[in-house]
Order: structure tokens, then C-alpha cells, then sequence
């Protein structure tokens, strides 16, 4: 049914659009995750600790320009959305077609009925009438 697939689309697009956005990348997230390694000596851990903290509590330098961290992933749906949106409208459209269709299909039927009805009614007044001509005109002669 086109207006379950319509509906269909939309709730697509409206999760993917929720979902359009960039997920920033993790800093040193591989160096922190070896924290929890048992296999890393505890020396090794607290330098670990040192050198994420020296990073952090470093007051950016003005002067200091560097390029813009990369995104962990960025979004690459947006040709998906389109074609969904796509599709959705070309789903409307048909199932506008079809119902103009099928209204048309109606009215024809209707008119048709409508005629058919009229026919059977006039046929009917026409042989009631002959006889009665019919039963007259046998009258006079006897």
C-alpha cells in the first residue's frame, strides 16, 4: 500500500536527518585506553596520566594556529536522504494517481448504474403501457 510505504519513508528520513551530524574524534583515546591494560607497569600508567594531563591543563597560545581537529566519523548519508526524499514524493504522486484513478473509476460506475437504472425504468412504463394499449384495443373488439 503506497500510504504505508509513504509513511515508511518518512519516519527513514526523519531518523537519518536525526543521525545527520559529525561525531568528533576521540583525543589520544588510544593512548588513554591503555590505562587499562594490566600489562602496562603501573611507572608506565602514571606517565600515561602525566602526559594526558600536561595536554589538557595547557592554556591554548593565541598565536598558536593549528588545523581543526578531524571528526571521528563524519556523516555521509546525505545522498541516501535525498533519494529517500525522492522516492517518498514519487510515492505521493502515484498514489494521487491511482486515487484520481480510482475516483474516475467510481463516477464511471455511478453514471453507468445511473443509466442502466433509467433504462430498466423507462422499459418497464413502455411495456406497461402496450399492454394496456394491448388490453383496450381487445376490449372494443369484443
Amino acid at each position: 500500500d503506497y500510504s504505508e510505504s509513504v509513511d515508511a519513508l518518512a519516519r527513514a528520513v526523519a531518523v537519518l536527518k536525526k543521525q545527520a551530524h559529525n561525531r568528533p574524534q576521540a583525543a589520544l583515546a588510544q593512548v588513554a585506553s591503555l590505562k587499562s591494560l594490566s600489562l602496562i607497569p603501573q611507572e608506565a600508567k602514571k606517565a600515561i596520566d602525566l602526559f594526558l594531563m600536561q595536554d589538557s591543563s595547557e592554556e591554548p597560545n593565541p598565536l598558536d594556529v593549528s588545523a581543526p581537529d578531524a571528526h571521528g566519523y563524519e556523516f555521509q548519508s546525505h545522498g541516501v536522504i535525498e533519494m529517500l526524499e525522492k522516492l517518498q514524493d514519487k510515492f505521493i504522486d502515484e498514489r494521487t494517481s491511482m486515487e484520481k484513478e480510482e475516483m474516475n473509476g467510481k463516477h464511471a460506475y455511478d453514471m453507468l448504474m445511473q443509466d442502466l437504472t433509467a433504462q430498466i425504468g423507462q422499459a418497464t412504463q413502455d411495456r406497461e403501457e402496450k399492454s394496456e394499449a394491448k388490453g383496450k384495443a381487445l376490449q372494443a373488439k369484443a
